[in-house]
């Protein structure tokens, strides 16, 4: 079971290092909504099985939004292709293979063990996160520093 938890690690230290690179580039318009939205795409989803006993009818609509979650973190790619280093498309990669292995490993989780609270942790982390960027890229803060 501690394999796991082993794709969130990963993707964790993987989003770090991209979002410095974020930090370092800027973010245009597109990807200032776009970002929070694809971690929208996230929470949904791991919240429903945060807050919801296992069963059949819910694992449905989780691994529809799972599926439409892995599809909607493509639109950014054609920005990236022009915004992006090397590098850092070559971090996008990783992510989009880890994308659904998070969503595999939730559902995995919540099936064996539904009152497991690294499933309440992770949906409270993605929801932290979420707030953290539309805050970080929202706000005009070079204006505001002037």
């Amino acid at each position: 079971m501690s394999l796991l938890f082993l794709p969130f690690v990963t993707q964790g230290l993987i989003m770090g290092v991209d979002e410095y690179l974020h930090h370092k580039r800027g973010l245009g318009q597109w990807e200032r909504v776009g970002h929070p939205l694809d971690t929208l795409t996230v929470l949904i989803p791991l919240s429903i099985i945060a807050y919801n006993n296992y069963s059949e009818s819910i694992l449905f609509i989780y691994i529809g939004l799972a599926v439409l979650s892995c599809l909607f973190i493509t639109k950014d790619e054609f920005i990236h292709a022009k915004e992006c280093s090397p590098f850092e498309n070559w971090l996008h990669s990783i992510l989009f293979v880890l994308h659904p292995m998070i969503f595999l490993c939730s559902g995995l989780i919540w099936k064996q063990d539904p009152s497991n609270k690294f499933l309440y942790f992770q949906a409270t982390f993605v929801a932290i996160f979420m707030a953290y960027q539309i805050f970080r890229w929202s706000i005009p803060w070079k204006q505001m520093i002037r």
